[in-house]
């Protein structure tokens, strides 16, 4: 990202509308992808929270505290170049999803992932048409190609900015169910981040937390509820 202005330059972000969209100006300049593609948002809303980040800069511009900054021009300069094989990427989560591999024991924790996943895994096979088999142990398992069909289905209909953010929401969960369950308004983003933490929250109750692994549980926590703003926004 080193190929954005280093220092801010302008003294007003404001979002204004531009053709196929809207967009966001630096002082009536208009803001471009690092690729050098128009940054056009497909909301209003998207394109106030991405001016919102650039009127926060202050003296050396930080990418890193401009999420929805990155994942737009992600969503212009990578995702809509290459849509089918994201999709692809996606739906592969389907077939090894977090929510079919539970553990084989000790018999609390067995009973646990059935009552939080066992409903979701229910939800996808009746609202999505994509039954899903779960397993014990973390040996791979096929899952029934026409369930994987549905899943397809469900992703390939996203815009290159839904995609985006989806594909952090699957990616940080390792779930394309409970992405799905977010989305569909199933799960708050909250709900679906506990979910996809039961084993880590397990370990933590029987040998407490580590402060690294902590830091970088927010850190994860942080962006999974950014990417579900974002998806919100498009529309």
């Amino acid at each position: 990202m080193s190929v954005w202005v280093a220092r801010r330059f302008w003294t007003t972000a404001t979002a204004v509308p531009a053709d196929g969209g809207f967009t966001v100006h630096l002082d009536g300049r208009p803001v471009r992808t690092p690729l050098k593609a128009p940054l056009v948002l497909p909301t209003p809303g998207l394109a106030e929270a991405v001016a919102a980040e650039w009127q926060a800069q202050e003296g050396t511009v930080r990418p890193e505290t401009m999420p929805f900054t990155r994942t737009a021009n992600s969503a212009i300069d990578k995702v809509a170049a290459q849509q089918a094989e994201v999709v692809e990427m996606l739906t592969a989560y389907g077939d090894s999803d977090l929510l079919c591999y539970r553990a084989e024991g000790p018999p609390e924790l067995v009973a646990r992932h059935a009552a939080a996943w066992d409903p979701l895994l229910e939800w996808a096979a009746v609202t999505l048409g994509a039954p899903l088999t779960a397993t014990a142990g973390v040996i791979h398992i096929d899952q029934p190609g026409q369930s994987l069909a549905a899943l397809e289905a469900q992703v390939s209909a996203l815009t290159p900015f839904q995609l985006s953010a989806f594909h952090d929401l699957v990616a940080i969960s390792g779930s394309l169910v409970l992405a799905l369950a977010v989305t569909h308004g199933r799960l708050s983003a909250e709900e679906a981040w506990s979910l996809s933490r039961i084993d880590e929250d397990w370990q933590i109750s029987l040998w407490g937390e580590d402060e690294e692994a902590a830091e970088i549980a927010a850190l994860k926590r942080q962006a999974f509820l950014q990417a579900d703003r974002f998806y919100g926004l498009c529309g």
